[in-house]
């Protein structure tokens, strides 16, 4: 099994390393089927690693090692039980399916080789991340996706705003990433190992769990607090929880693929599957999991709000992920593991949905992403419009489709835990069903219902209440589009069908992954917290769950969500520009997305300019050059004519000079003889 373990990572790096130092070698056609051929394969391999843990298999060991320094040796290894073996299938579906899905999405880029190439590599970068059995290959993967994402964030490098986002997203997850090192410092420091399980191990030690460290003079604080803490802080960076999630919308400079790929199933679940893979170190700090609750609780709910103002289609989708992973971040401080977990596998597929569905709709309308150039796209793209309302369906937590189960499953977990602070997260939870069913219909009736808005030659003008319409409908439209929108090809609906599928069934799966012992020891959860314990005992099964939320607060939440996007939106769509034009403070609160772009531009990014001009300006000018540089060369100048004076060449000069000298030093002996010290 070692060889399978070793070609699940592999195969998506040979096929990025062909397609992206031999692309105009082997053509576009060769690059996009190496690269899917090779992410196929990663896809069956994982697939046979889950049936085989099922069966009880499980592999931990080392590859290969890399370094040895003293007592400490650190490995490239595997960790390969039910959790990582999850994570791989989940992985390697969804990239396979972006990558089907770029072949008609990409199709007339001229960095189409390039594209696959990095998006094959994001999967590698992912897969060794998920597979580590040690900290230090673990922050190798860790870099490398935000390494990749930085290379496709920027893909179109030619666009300012593409490289102002991936420098974005680069410098905001290097701060996660500082407090990440952090914490992997600290767990080498005081247990001497990089390995899972020797750390694991060496906090079953009371002495360790107890230690303190000094912070602050006069102040103690727990040593795992603090490690988890640290670890936590790289999550936020990854997986952009509040205040580091300010990258995340700016991603959608990047292609649509690639959107789907870091929202979907790989860097933005990063976190999550970090802290659960840490589950026996965050389980010793009830302080971190409460940070932990509080955080998710504040990016769930904030989050949501501004995904209501937004009229990019993208970015809908992409405050919508802001918000589903504050919902996976509470679920892990209210040590929910499993239910994270499986609210991040159904997030992986409908979501995906959602991102490719958006990208299908953006072909049609030649590139175009305001919603309010759209309107009555159903009839044009009946394929597309079906798998987006099977996305928002499940985005909106509404049964029976697979969102609705594991995010029922944090509220309750919520609702249940003692952690301080859950109290709060389980009100943000609850009010977030409401509006993340809200902005999903709204994405669904703007874009799908209503009259159409879209063509070349429509005239755009404000209504009186505050939106701004089209005209120019029907066939005019078409006309000046140059034809009608039509349905995607197949290379584009098949993965989108794909991906619906499990956004319909994963869900039923919740018995076993959530309530069962389908995690076994791979994730461990403290009897001082048996939330998810208890709730199994009362699991009434997936028919009794969705009997119980009929008359739960989440579904009818729900259902108040989606009336009102229909009543808004579509019933009476002057409702909403009255709402916008009467709570224009709080629109425009949200359209700013309450200052942190502002803040971080011009106190953070604007500070860090104007120090390093203080710095250039008084540092390197005056100081370096001025006086340093320039200054020695100057005090060498004025000494050198100095001595040049008494160089001039002429006899009586030289005698008069020796003389001085030896009048100076008889007068020095003298003084010495007569005033001894």
């Amino acid at each position: 099994m070692k060889t399978l373990y070793l070609l699940v990572p592999l195969a998506p790096l040979a096929g990025a390393l062909i397609a992206g130092f031999f692309g105009r070698m082997v053509g576009r056609a060769g690059a996009h089927w190496i690269t899917i051929l090779s992410v196929a394969i990663s896809f069956c391999g994982s697939v046979a690693v889950l049936l085989d843990v099922m069966h009880g298999n499980s592999f931990n060991g080392d590859a290969y090692t890399w370094l040895t320094s003293g007592s400490a040796s650190f490995h490239v290894g595997f960790l390969i039980d039910r959790l990582s073996a999850m994570m791989m299938v989940v992985v390697t579906f969804v990239s396979l399916m972006v990558h089907i899905y770029t072949i008609g999405y990409m199709a007339e880029d001229p960095g189409y080789q390039r594209f696959f190439s990095y998006i094959s590599l994001f999967t590698f970068s992912m897969l060794m991340l998920v597979m580590s059995n040690n900290f230090l290959q673990l922050f190798f993967g860790w870099e490398a996706v935000g390494l990749v994402s930085y290379l496709l964030i920027g893909f179109w490098y030619t666009r300012p705003t593409a490289i102002f986002a991936n420098m974005k997203a680069f410098l905001v997850n290097r701060v996660g990433d500082f407090g990440f090192l952090l914490g992997i410092a600290l767990i080498l420091a005081h247990t001497g190992t990089l390995q899972y399980d020797g750390v694991f191990k060496a906090f079953e030690s009371p002495e360790l769990v107890a230690r303190t460290i000094e912070i602050l003079p006069g102040s103690g604080w727990l040593l795992i607090s603090v490690i988890c803490i640290c670890l936590f802080i790289g999550a936020m960076g990854k997986s952009a929880q509040f205040p580091l999630h300010v990258w995340l919308p700016d991603s959608m400079e990047g292609p649509t693929p690639i959107s789907a790929l870091i929202h979907a199933a790989t860097m933005v679940t990063a976190g999550i599957f970090m802290v659960s893979r840490m589950s026996p170190l965050f389980e010793l700090s009830q302080t971190a999991l409460s940070v932990i609750l509080v955080i998710g609780a504040i990016t769930a709910f904030f989050m949501a709000l501004i995904a209501v103002v937004q009229y990019d289609i993208k970015r809908v989708v992409a405050y919508s992920t802001l918000s589903q992973l504050g919902y996976m971040t509470m679920a892990l401080g209210a040590s929910a593991y499993s239910a994270a977990m499986f609210h991040l596998m159904t997030h992986a597929f409908f979501k995906a949905v959602l991102f490719l569905g958006a990208g299908s709709v953006i072909i049609a309308m030649h590139h175009e992403q305001d919603m309010r150039k759209m309107g009555g796209l159903r009839k044009y793209l009946p394929v597309t419009y079906g798998v987006v309302l099977i996305g928002a369906w499940a985005n909106a937590g509404l049964p029976p489709f697979a969102g609705f189960f594991s995010k029922d499953t944090i509220i309750e977990a919520l609702h249940a835990s003692a952690t301080p602070g859950a109290g709060i997260a389980y009100l943000a939870a609850l009010f977030g069903v409401f509006i993340g069913a809200l902005y999903s219909f709204r994405l669904v009736f703007y874009a799908f219902h209503g009259k159409e808005r879209f063509g070349h030659d429509a005239h755009s003008h404000d209504d009186g209440h505050g939106e701004t319409t089209y005209a120019g409908h029907g066939h005019d439209a078409h006309e000046g589009q140059g034809h009608a929108p039509h349905e995607s090809p197949l290379v584009v609906t098949v993965p989108l069908v794909m991906l619906a599928i499990p956004s319909v069934g994963a869900g039923w799966l919740i018995g076993s992954i959530v309530y069962g012992d389908f995690f076994g020891t791979a994730v461990v959860v403290s009897e001082t917290h048996p939330w998810i314990e208890e709730m199994g005992r009362e699991f009434p099964g997936v028919w009794g769950m969705m009997l119980h939320a009929l008359g739960s607060l989440p579904f009818w939440f729900a259902i108040a969500g989606v009336t009102t996007a229909w009543y808004a939106y579509l019933y009476r769509p002057e409702f909403s520009g009255r709402m916008r034009e009467r709570l224009s403070g709080l629109v425009s609160v949200l359209e700013n997305k309450y200052g942190f772009d502002d803040f971080n531009q011009r106190f953070l990014a604007g500070g860090a300019l104007r120090i390093g001009g203080l710095f250039s300006s008084v540092g390197d000018r005056i100081l370096i050059d001025g006086l340093m540089v320039n200054g020695t060369a100057r005090l060498v100048g004025w000494f050198s004519g100095l001595v040049r004076g008494f160089q001039s060449g002429y006899v009586y000069h030289y005698a008069f000079s020796m003389i001085i000298g030896v009048f100076v030093i008889l007068s020095w002996w003298l003084y010495r003889i007569n005033y001894p010290s």
